[in-house]
């Protein structure tokens, strides 16, 4: 496979093997966060802003068009094109034998590559001078950490992470209201302004930035 990576698998690869279909989602959104092709809505939702971008790929492009009415990220990773992308990017994954059937979960060899590269690309120490793919590659192996550090603000509205999970945590496990409950505390006290350099939509999606 030639990967967006130089680990030689795309960062929704390395997602998905490290942590499953949900966390896949996670760093398609955030790429396309990044490109500027999604914004936030009320209620943790998201949608597309406009035409695709150029040079995107088949996983993220299918994300993106699901994204052409507003849904949750829970919606999304169970919308039947998103799960039909999953589908197809595990094939090669399987074929490679980093997957095992018949329930295609991730080998131990899968497992302890991942880990591996997780110690080669450690979480940064912070997020200035990063540059795109830098911040796609570290939110695809450390998960919720990265998101924290990263891209706190855009990961708040959107929903993707559990607050206090660790690095490998679980994605989209709150549920809504109390996601909302806790952002409005939370969300004051994030520090920096990271939508100010990638185009981070405090609204969207019809006006939905209001809480």
């Amino acid at each position: 496979m030639d990967g967006g990576t130089d680990i030689g698998w795309e960062p929704h690869e390395i997602a998905l093997l490290g942590g499953g279909p949900r966390a896949a989602v996670t760093v398609a959104l955030v790429a396309l966060h990044l490109r500027g092709a999604v914004e936030t809505g009320p209620r943790g939702t998201l949608c597309a802003t406009g035409p695709e971008p150029e040079g995107l790929g088949p996983f993220e492009g299918t994300v993106l068009d699901c994204l052409r009415e507003p849904l949750t990220a829970r919606e999304l990773v169970r919308h039947p094109d998103v799960r039909l992308a999953l589908a197809l990017t595990r094939i090669p994954l399987a074929e490679d034998g980093l997957l095992r059937y018949p329930r295609l979960g991730p080998t131990r060899g899968a497992r302890r590559r991942v880990a591996f590269w997780r110690e080669r690309y450690p979480l940064p120490a912070a997020r200035h001078g990063l540059t795109d793919e830098d911040t796609l590659l570290a939110v695809a192996l450390h998960g919720d950490a990265a998101l924290r550090l990263l891209l706190p603000r855009f990961a708040l509205r959107a929903g993707l992470m559990n607050p206090g999970a660790p690095a490998e945590g679980v994605r989209f496990s709150l549920g809504r209201g109390r996601f909302l409950r806790w952002r409005d505390e939370y969300e004051d006290s994030v520090s920096g302004d990271w939508g100010a350099g990638h185009g981070d939509q405090s609204g969207g999606c019809g006006g939905g930035g209001a809480d």
